[in-house]
């Protein structure tokens, strides 16, 4: 029998060692582990090498926190390994870990809760108990927090998205789809779609939002933000304030359409969460400086007949009444207040507004068809003229609980419009003046029954009757479905 080996199975023995020996160097008990300083460790901000400004194929260094590009030799990661002797990485994208400038691959199970922080991840018990949980939750750092209730940095100004975005991420439906991501990730976008990446940074957000693990009590929204600043092509920036509502209805949008969803026919978590629909009645009018007679003969005209359009809504615009121009001394320190139910009057069916455009005027009513499972209202507080932004400050007088909406419906969608009474979930306030003031939220967390308000880092309880004070701008309501108890305790 010959002893010599044939070349296919020298490369096979070659390669059968190549193997081993590469398996016991990735399974080699790195002796840096305790270098790592997890205080440093911050996922939030962009994923971008340091030096290069490259994201791709970035590392973590886990004794600094900061980014590089690459391992391999003449690398960022291995020179910076080299020169400062910090010699364990982690890939930002396959989430594994190697010892620089030794280059072999770290298993260890102590790194688990690393990889959890960078990719938070939710089965499907754990979020269907999230709103039954009252419990505390200890960041790395000491400090205790609720997931959920956790303050986002404001990174120069930008409060205003904020506020939104941590109103969305306690509605709990949407929050629910968004924490796992198996729900779209595999939804086809055209080529080139940058609009995709809003889905993805949002997802991103909530899951460190509720991350019951994380290792500081509060969260930074930069890469969320990145993509807003890019999608809306700069309508929305972090440097500069911006307004509310604006955002909130770009936002809703952007994310629909992103989904996959179109005006009309293709649904989305957004529509199914935040859509219902109204019938709204024109009527034109005839000009003002117009003779009497003449106005009557134009009334008869089919021009000037009113006419009915059904139309979807994803929030409601409620206006608030003229705040009174002047003062006398007693009424020096009085804010003018109105009740909610006043200003809803305007969806009953019956209640006339004028509207003026450039050249015509138009008198509309509406009327509510469908209430979605979370109602959005607007309050009007802004004004435009030539000049300049006016705020109205009216409060607005509101109960928390147990609003009924019933009587804004026709008789017949009344009939098959079982639940119609909704709760306050969130209430984001504008303080200030119109062009330089803040933004702050209040929300309820529903594991425990309790309102927080948050505003940027700050997080603080309150109790609900303090709301109610407040120049509410944006307001969220949860519809109670099936007899559901009110427990809110307010």
């Amino acid at each position: 029998m010959s002893w010599l080996l044939t070349a296919p199975m020298m490369i096979f023995l070659l390669a059968k060692n190549g193997r081993e020996d590469s398996e016991d160097r990735r399974s080699r008990h790195c002796p840096y582990l305790d270098t790592i300083n997890r205080s440093v460790l911050d996922f939030d901000f962009e994923k971008l090498c340091s030096i290069s400004l490259s994201h791709i194929n970035a590392y973590a260094c886990l004794v600094c926190g900061k980014y590089f590009q690459g391992r391999g030799l003449k690398s960022h990661a291995y020179i910076h390994s080299v020169q400062f002797s910090h010699h364990v990485f982690l890939n930002l994208h396959t989430l594994k870990f190697y010892c620089l400038p030794d280059n072999y691959e770290i298993i260890d199970s102590s790194l688990e809760d690393i990889t959890y922080v960078l990719k938070p991840t939710f089965t499907k018990q754990q979020i269907a108990n999230l709103d039954k949980q009252a419990k505390l939750s200890r960041a790395y750092d000491g400090t205790t927090y609720l997931p959920g209730i956790v303050g986002l940095n404001n990174i120069k100004a930008n409060d205003y998205a904020n506020a939104v975005l941590q109103a969305l991420s306690n509605v709990p439906p949407l929050r629910n789809y968004f924490l796992e991501e198996d729900n779209y990730k595999n939804i086809k976008r055209p080529p080139g779609d940058i609009m995709f990446l809003l889905v993805q940074r949002f997802g991103e957000l909530m899951r460190k939002l509720w991350n019951p693990r994380n290792f500081k009590a509060h969260v930074s929204p930069h890469e969320m933000l990145q993509a807003v600043v890019l999608c809306s092509k700069k309508t929305f920036q972090i440097t500069k304030q911006g307004d509310g509502v604006d955002f909130l209805s770009w936002f809703l949008n952007a994310l629909h359409s992103a989904l996959g969803g179109t005006k009309k026919k293709k649904k989305t978590i957004v529509t199914d969460v935040f859509q219902g629909s109204m019938r709204i009645f024109t009527k034109k009018l005839p000009h003002p400086d117009l003779p009497a007679e003449e106005k009557e003969q134009l009334l008869h005209n089919d021009e000037y007949q009113e006419t009915m359009v059904e139309s979807t809504f994803m929030y409601l615009t409620l206006d608030l009444p003229t705040a009174p121009l002047y003062k006398d001394e007693k009424e020096q320190l009085i804010i003018p207040q109105v009740p909610l139910f006043n200003i809803l009057a305007k969806f009953n069916g019956i209640t006339e507004k004028e509207y003026k455009t450039y050249k015509e005027n138009f008198l509309k009513r509406f009327q509510l068809t469908k209430l979605p499972p979370y109602l959005i209202f607007c309050i009007k507080r802004f004004t435009k003229n030539n000049f300049f932004v006016e705020k109205n400050p009216t409060i607005v007088n509101f109960p928390i609980t147990n609003v009924d909406l019933r009587e804004y419906l026709s008789e017949e969608v009344q009939a098959v419009h079982k639940n119609t009474t909704y709760d306050l979930i969130a209430n984001i306030v504008h303080d200030g003046k119109p062009s330089e003031g803040s933004y702050r939220i209040h929300v309820l967390h529903h594991g425990t029954g309790k309102w927080y308000e948050l505003q940027d880092l700050q997080v603080t309880d309150i109790l609900p009757q303090m709301i109610t004070l407040s120049e509410a701008y944006i307001q969220i309501w949860k519809r109670r479905d099936n007899d559901e108890t009110n427990q809110q305790g307010a």
